[in-house]
């Protein structure tokens, strides 16, 4: 392991005439807790403030629009001068934990909706965005020079606000992006066709900053390394405008990737691997002498460390991962490294939701968006708190309530903690879910929470210990509807698979085209097995989130698995099941039978305990979901026992 002292994440940085404590730069993510004029609320300010105080060098607060035409979503806003009364509180705080600061500026262009901005979006070309498909409106000459002239009006009122610096947010195929690549640019003027003229747009929007804030305002921005779509812009490119900006007299390039349409890209799931576009940082930065930045799920410091000590970047921006843990750099420099809670890249809290426009969450840290409330708070009135079942949810529940200063026995009915985690991590690309059930059981092993595998809680025991709360967090068991056959020998869980109770055979019949007998059909296909998945749904997966989905859908097809839907399970035998289709019965051949039909909450429990004792029921004991809502819960019930 290596020493602070020796570490590049903590030797400082000058960036122009801003000096960096350190390497390490929270990328800027949407979060929906400003309110619906863009001013910064408590939940706003407290969720920034938070990180500075865990020892990030420079925060880049996300997406200020230009004009309100501009935002995508409820994103902050410095597009007239009474917006900058309340972001000076969320400057000065940050700047009072020790970090700095700049405010990324951006219009949305056509990668927005009339029902949010209250009018036809605007874009280089009139294209629409392929994922959102609002046909957007072509700019005019004059229109364009308007808007070059609020992004530097912008950009002074970040100045007068306090903020450090602003980054100029030409990446994932925003407006500026729009212009840049030939993907959305299809004009014939001077704003289109060639390099040049597609470049005009970005380069006088520099200039007017500059013009507006004077030569030592620090300018970062932000591009797509490669925009991972026919058609769009590629690294080479890329290079070619980086060497074009630093004349223009940018202080910092920050190297991202994708647009809408490839947005798997621009937020990688778990499927991706970590530090994935560190190269294309390193071939910016081969063509300019100004520092750059990489991005692209980095989730541990020790990839942030070998990034910077191979020289393919000089600073590291860590979105999630400050999402996940906002004390990271400093658990790091602390030498507290089992302490550090990784992002998985599960996408559940910061991207499916923010797709909805509505405040983010994190699956693994469910004081996230609320710190403002400061939930967990130490108890003056210690009790006896059983927590029933050690999956994520009771894990935290034990956690938060060690935390809170409670006495607490974990019981768990086998001889491992984790739950559906541990079976969840098996399908290829899921692997991260094993950190955050490594992580939790650390934590609860630390807090000296009494832990008692292979032991069947029951109301005897709860007679005999007499604990002050029971919080359940049981889970939940697979469906087996009625179906004939279903008791055969050869039908098997996708638990039994995934967990290695049993082997499969060679022909596999998934019954169930959910995220789970999907990813199970994925491990399967992966060890060889001929694999069909059968679904009563038109389509399959339909409840994965959608940047995992679009990944999960290629490896179902380059894996060759066969799937059939809007096919009804109607008989299961010896050589296989019968299916109803429409009006005609299909006939599958398999040796074994996997069912991933949903899940049942295991809560009878609850009803034995009934009268006996406080109870609090949390995550698939209450109602089988996903989770961000059971690890939140679990998390909730322990504070507040």
């Amino acid at each position: 392991m290596k020493t602070l002292n020796v570490s590049p994440i903590f030797s400082p940085i000058s960036i122009g005439n801003l000096k960096l404590k350190n390497r390490l730069v929270v990328a800027p993510m949407v979060t929906v807790f400003c309110d619906q004029d863009g001013m910064a609320t408590e939940r706003f300010i407290t969720y920034h403030e938070t990180k500075a105080k865990g020892g990030w060098a420079m925060i880049i607060v996300e997406d200020y629009a230009v004009d309100p035409i501009g935002r995508g979503f409820w994103t902050p806003g410095l597009w007239k001068d009474e917006q900058i009364e309340s972001h000076k509180h969320l400057i000065d705080r940050v700047h009072q934990a020790g970090a700095k600061i700049i405010a990324q500026i951006y219009h949305a262009g056509r990668q927005t909706t009339s029902a949010l901005v209250g009018e036809q979006p605007v874009s280089a070309s009139p294209l629409p965005c392929p994922i959102l498909g609002e046909i957007p409106r072509e700019l005019s000459i004059p229109e364009i020079k308007k808007i070059i002239s609020q992004f530097g009006d912008t950009a002074l009122r970040a100045k007068q606000a306090g903020f450090d610096g602003v980054e100029v947010h030409g990446a994932h195929g925003y407006l500026i992006a729009q212009f840049m690549s030939k993907y959305s640019n299809k004009r014939c003027d001077d704003y289109g066709g060639s390099l040049e003229n597609r470049l005009r747009f970005p380069l006088d929007i520099i200039e007017d900053i500059r013009k507006k804030c004077g030569p030592d305002f620090m300018i970062d921005f932000r591009i797509s390394g490669d925009e991972k779509v026919s058609g769009g812009r590629t690294i080479e490119e890329t290079k070619a405008i980086a060497i074009q900006l630093e004349k223009q007299g940018v202080d910092l390039l920050h190297i991202s990737a994708g647009t809408y349409e490839s947005t798997w890209a621009i937020i990688p799931p778990m499927m991706i691997d970590p530090n994935w576009i560190v190269d294309y940082a390193e071939e910016v930065k081969s063509v300019v002498s100004i520092p750059v930045m990489t991005v692209g799920r980095i989730n541990d410091p020790f990839l942030a460390e070998s990034i910077l000590l191979s020289g393919k970047a000089d600073l590291v921006a860590m979105g999630r991962a400050s999402l996940a843990d906002p004390e990271l750099p400093d658990k790091f420099a602390q030498g507290r490294y089992d302490d550090i809670r990784h992002c998985i890249g599960c996408q559940q809290g910061c991207l499916e939701i923010l797709f909805k426009n509505e405040p983010i969450r994190c699956l693994v840290n469910p004081t996230l968006g609320y710190e403002y409330l400061d939930e967990l708070k130490k108890t003056n009135q210690p009790k006896k708190v059983t927590v029933v079942g050690g999956g994520s949810a009771g894990m935290e529940a034990a956690r938060a309530a060690a935390l809170a200063g409670h006495q607490v026995t974990l019981y768990e009915r086998t001889d491992r903690l984790g739950g559906q985690f541990i079976t969840a991590a098996i399908s290829p690309g899921k692997g991260d879910f094993s950190s955050f059930t490594a992580w939790a059981a650390r934590q609860v092993e630390k807090l000296d929470v009494s832990i008692k595998f292979n032991t069947e809680y029951s109301a005897a025991i709860c007679d005999s210990e007499k604990p002050d709360l029971v919080i359940i967090a049981t889970g939940s068991y697979p469906k087996k509807p009625s179906i004939p056959g279903i008791e055969g020998t050869n039908v098997v869980t996708a638990e039994d698979i995934l967990s290695g109770k049993v082997s499969a055979g060679q022909k596999v019949v998934i019954a169930g085209g959910g995220m789970v007998g999907c990813e199970t059909a994925v491990y399967l296909a992966s060890l060889g097995k001929q694999v069909t998945i059968v679904e009563m749904l038109p389509m399959i997966a339909g409840d994965e989130e959608f940047t995992r989905r679009v990944l999960l859908m290629k490896d179902i097809e380059d894996r060759h698995i066969q799937v059939i839907t809007d096919a009804e399970l109607k008989e299961i035998n010896e050589k296989g099941v019968q299916l109803g289709k429409g009006r005609t019965t299909i006939s599958v051949e398999a040796d074994m039978i996997v069912l991933a039909l949903g899940m049942t909450p295991d809560n009878a429990l609850l009803k034995e305990l009934e009268g006996k004792v406080a109870v609090k029921t949390v995550g698939d004991a209450l109602e089988s979901r996903n989770a961000l809502e059971a690890i939140r819960e679990g998390f909730l019930a322990g504070a507040q026992a």
